[in-house]
């Protein structure tokens, strides 16, 4: 069955991502209000996601050790909650300084949720659904172009502390609904695959899903052996899809992140327009592009896995690149409308790739071994982001040019599409040592 628990928590884990990126967004729609609030510097301002983002790189690793052997749901409605504190103490900041340590605060908690949600979803969805299921949850690292949007229209409207005080309340109210879900046993639906694939059976049938559901402990579920953290993480490792897709998605997250977390500054400075439209088209352009880009990477990956050599990773990693010279293009645009439209169709190229690459990293990392698995994937897109907004910041003070430091990042967006090409080498050979070692029981 291509969903044995319903899609429920798809349903829930899609809005904790979505409220998470939405509230990560909404520094970049009121930067500007910010700034002329506060007066300072390009740099100043692009170091504020790069700080935030190495605290979020030090509880990365641990985070996925924990998520391997405690409760998964209760991590992330715990954490969920802790943002919504950070956000509030963002919006009554009394002071720069205040400010910034909210943000890293924030930026930290965020990230120790990531390696148990990718953990889930690989227990709640089984392989033939599981590009679906991540699609649509990494497809909030774009969605929360919302953030953008609320945040631009809120500081033009009544003040950018709004937009903060506003976000805290859905904040509290998600934690409580991800306390509701039911923890699924690991592994148990990579282990019926294997069985059913030696078998050559079906594992659509009504029987198993029951037999499923009703072996689901409600809390802790923990493997049967387990090893030493540095011990798992060097296993980890040693899957060379993984590392190749984490570099891939860490380049790509490195421009991205910088030229994002920008636009809408651009906009204002070099295009003339308000605080209000530049938070809302930089908003809107990668939300819609996503949700088309998803769509076809998540339909197209479906096609292509099985039928060509390392077929998600092709579909990943050729929109990427494209997607990447399609930006490089769009920068170079005069006008907002031209600008936008170029923007919009290079961020559906490159979201062909979100929910291939995950997807392929839950195919090829054990069962046991997710939480680091994606722990590592976390911590590796945390750091390339960390610099891109930084990188831009010194580049504009610097060069005297916004656009020229947007310009050096399209460099590393086509890198890690290149990369991600490279992963389908090893990708057939992981997925199957991983599907033995389910297939054991481990």
């Amino acid at each position: 069955m291509p969903a044995p628990f319903g899609w429920a928590p798809l349903v829930v884990l899609f809005i904790v991502g979505l409220v998470d990126r939405i509230e990560n967004k909404l520094l970049s729609g009121v930067l500007p209000a910010v700034q002329q609030e506060w007066g300072f510097s390009d740099t100043a301002a692009g170091s504020i996601p790069a700080a935030a983002a190495l605290a979020a790189a030090v509880v990365c690793l641990p985070a996925g050790f924990l998520a391997d052997r405690l409760s998964r749901t209760r991590i992330i409605a715990v954490v969920v909650f802790g943002w919504a504190i950070a956000t509030l103490g963002s919006g009554l900041a009394t002071g720069f300084v205040m400010f910034y340590l909210m943000r890293v605060l924030l930026a930290a908690a965020e990230n120790i949720d990531n390696p148990a949600t990718g953990s889930l979803l690989a227990d709640y969805y089984p392989p033939v659904s599981r590009a679906k299921a991540y699609g649509l949850t990494r497809a909030t690292s774009h969605l929360g172009g919302v953030g953008t949007l609320l945040g631009g229209v809120l500081a033009e409207a009544f003040s950018w502390r709004v937009a903060f005080l506003v976000m805290a309340v859905p904040g509290a109210l998600t934690a409580l609904l991800v306390w509701q879900l039911r923890e699924p046993r690991r592994g148990e639906l990579d282990r019926l695959a294997a069985s059913v694939d030696k078998s050559q059976s079906s594992l659509a049938s009504a029987s198993s899903a029951s037999a499923i559901s009703s072996s689901t402990p409600t809390g802790l579920a923990v493997p049967m052996t387990e090893p030493s953290f540095w011990r798992q993480l060097r296993q980890v490792l040693a899957v060379p899809t993984l590392v190749l897709v984490c570099a891939g998605e860490s380049l790509l997250l490195l421009g991205l992140a910088g030229i994002f977390y920008w636009l809408p500054t651009f906009m204002v400075r070099d295009l003339g327009v308000g605080t209000g439209t530049a938070g809302s088209l930089s908003g809107l352009i990668p939300v819609a592009g996503t949700l088309a880009g998803t769509l076809v990477g998540s339909w197209l990956g479906g096609r292509w896995h099985g039928t060509r050599k390392g077929g998600r990773l092709l579909a990943g990693g050729g929109g990427i690149t494209a997607g990447s010279l399609v930006l490089a293009a769009a920068l170079s645009m005069e006008s907002v409308g031209s600008l936008t439209v170029l923007v919009s169709l290079s961020c559906s190229l490159m979201a062909i790739g979100l929910p291939n690459m995950t997807a392929s990293l839950a195919d090829v990392v054990p069962a046991d071994s997710r939480g680091l698995g994606f722990a590592v994937q976390q911590l590796l897109i945390t750091v390339g982001g960390a610099f891109g907004p930084l990188v831009v910041g010194i580049a504009s003070d610097r060069l005297g040019s916004l656009l020229a430091g947007m310009y050096i990042l399209v460099i590393p967006t086509v890198a890690g599409g290149l990369l991600t090409l490279r992963a389908r080498t090893s990708y057939e050979r992981d997925a199957r040592k991983a599907m033995t070692t389910a297939s054991r029981g481990r």
